[in-house]
C-alpha cells in the first residue's frame, strides 16, 4: 500500500499510483558557499519505488544536493520538496520519514551493534517492543548477528558499513539516502551490500544514492542523473544513457593526434573521446569500424586495439572529460 501522501496525489506528476509518484522534487535549486556556486539551478525528480543514482566527478555537487534533500543545508535559491513537503519549511517532518547513510559512519563506537540499533530506535521514538523487533530484524537482514555484541570499534570496515545502513533503516524509511555507501570496501562486502539494496528495492523502497563506481550504478540504479559543475547534464536509465551519449560498442586504440584528423576525416558521425595517446571511438559495430580504419592504412599500434561494450565511464568521459573512480 503506498503512503497516504501518494494516495492523495501529492507530488504525483507522471500519473496515478505509487510507481509514478515524484518523491523528491528539486526546482531551480542553487547553493552558494561564499564565492563558490556548488549547485546551479538544478532541476531533479526522483520517482517513488526506484533506485535513483546521482553520479559525477568530485566537486560536481552530489553531496551538497543530498544535504539539501535531507534538510541539513538550505538552498540559496529554488525549492526542494520531499513527500510533497517543502524541506525548508518542514525539515523535521521530512527527516522523520528518511533514512540517511553518510560517507562517514555515525556510530557510537564504545557500544555494540545491537546497542547502537536500540539507541537509534529511541531517537526515532519507537516503542521498546518495536525497537527490539526491528533490531533483531536488521541484525539478520544486514548479516550482523555474529557481531551483534561486539563494540563497534572492534568491527571491520565492512561490518561497520553494514551497521551504518542498518541504523538508517531503523525507522522503516520511505526514502533511503546513501552517500557513497560502498567506497573503500572489498569486492565481497560490496556484493553483499548490493544484494541487500536489491532486496529493499524489490520490497518497494525508494533509494537515492551517490557513487563513484560504474558497476554499482549500472547494476543497482533504475535511473541516473549525471552532474557536472552543479548541474544535471544527462539523465536516464543506464543503458539508455550509454546508447544515447556514446553507442553500444567502443573501439580503443593508440593513435597520434596528427593521424586522427586524416584517418577519420569523413567519419563525422563517429563519436570519439581522446585521453592522452588513447582514442575511444563509439559505434554500433566497433569491429566493422576497425576494419574500415585498417583499410585506410591504420597508423595505430595493432597491439593497443580493444573492442568492448561501451559503459558509463565512456558516458562520463564524453560529457565531463573526467574519468570515474573504480569501475567494472
Amino acid at each position: 500500500m503506498p503512503p497516504e501522501w501518494v494516495r492523495k496525489g501529492q507530488g504525483a506528476r507522471a500519473g496515478p499510483g505509487y510507481a509514478h509518484a515524484v518523491i523528491v522534487e528539486c526546482r531551480q535549486v542553487s547553493k552558494r558557499f561564499a564565492d563558490r556556486l556548488a549547485v546551479r539551478e538544478l532541476d531533479l525528480e526522483v520517482p517513488a519505488g526506484l533506485c535513483f543514482g546521482l553520479l559525477g566527478p568530485n566537486g560536481a555537487g552530489k553531496t551538497t544536493t543530498l544535504k539539501m534533500i535531507y534538510g541539513v543545508s538550505r538552498p540559496s535559491s529554488g525549492s526542494v520538496r520531499v513527500f510533497g513537503l517543502d524541506v525548508a519549511r518542514s525539515p523535521r517532518e521530512v527527516r522523520a520519514r528518511l533514512g540517511v547513510t553518510l560517507q562517514e559512519n555515525a556510530h557510537i563506537e564504545v557500544l555494540s551493534s545491537i546497542e547502537n540499533l536500540r539507541v537509534f530506535g529511541r531517537y526515532h521514538r519507537l516503542s521498546e517492543v518495536e525497537i527490539e523487533s526491528r533490531s533483531q530484524e536488521l541484525l539478520d537482514f544486514l548479516e550482523l548477528r555474529s557481531h551483534a555484541d561486539l563494540p563497534v570499534r572492534a568491527l571491520s570496515g565492512g561490518f561497520q558499513r553494514r551497521l551504518a545502513i542498518a541504523l538508517s533503516l531503523m525507522n522503516r524509511p520511505e526514502l533511503l539516502i546513501l552517500d557513497e555507501p560502498t567506497t573503500g570496501l572489498d569486492p565481497a562486502v560490496r556484493l553483499s551490500l548490493w544484494e541487500r539494496l536489491r532486496e529493499l528495492r524489490a520490497r518497494g523502497s525508494t533509494i537515492l544514492l551517490t557513487t563513484h563506481y560504474m558497476d554499482e550504478a549500472e547494476r543497482l540504479c533504475d535511473r541516473l542523473a549525471i552532474l557536472a559543475e552543479g548541474r544535471v547534464v544527462a539523465e536516464g536509465a543506464p543503458k539508455d544513457l550509454i546508447r544515447e551519449v556514446v553507442a553500444s560498442e567502443a573501439l580503443e586504440l593508440e593513435l597520434p593526434e596528427e593521424r586522427e584528423a586524416s584517418l577519420l576525416s569523413d567519419l563525422h558521425a563517429v563519436r570519439r573521446v581522446r585521453a592522452g595517446r588513447r582514442l575511444m571511438l563509439y559505434s554500433e559495430d566497433a569491429a566493422a569500424l576497425l576494419a574500415t580504419l585498417r583499410e585506410r592504412g591504420g597508423g595505430f599500434d595493432p597491439h593497443s586495439v580493444v573492442v568492448r561494450p561501451a559503459d558509463l565511464e565512456d558516458v562520463f568521459l564524453k560529457l565531463t572529460g573526467t574519468k570515474l573512480e573504480g569501475g567494472a
